[in-house]
């Protein structure tokens, strides 16, 4: 089973494509360093059809102004263990650059991370 790293952020919609160039820069270098697949997904549907359920949807759960946007992204991996050697060279990779390259056009406190263990592939 593979591993995932799971990312939820709002991007501000002025800085989409700036948050995009990002986005393709670091996805060509987790896949240099060994990731298996990276996504970058922009919110289109977020108004979820409840059916009566209650469901927080993810404008609410982040807080999301109607001038941002919500992105859903993610990095898959063989393992755990593999993960932490890729995110370790990347990180290096990323701590070569000035600190003026690396300004984040989101706000980081809107930011939500975490690894996961997949339990289902199909």
């Amino acid at each position: 089973m593979t591993y995932v790293d799971g990312f939820v952020l709002v991007v501000p919609k002025k800085n989409v494509p700036t948050y995009r160039k990002m986005a393709k820069e670091a996805s060509k270098v987790w896949k240099q360093f060994g990731a298996l697949d990276y996504k970058e997904c922009m919110g289109d549907d977020l108004k979820p059809d409840t059916q009566g359920m209650q469901m927080l949807g993810f404008p609410k759960l982040t807080k999301a102004k109607p001038t941002d946007t919500i992105w859903f992204s993610f990095i898959v991996y063989k393992s755990k263990k593999q993960r932490d050697a890729v995110n370790k060279k990347v990180m290096a990779y990323f701590a070569k650059k000035s600190p003026g390259e690396m300004k984040m056009p989101f706000d980081m406190r809107l930011f939500s991370y975490g690894g996961f263990k997949t339990e289902v592939e199909a």
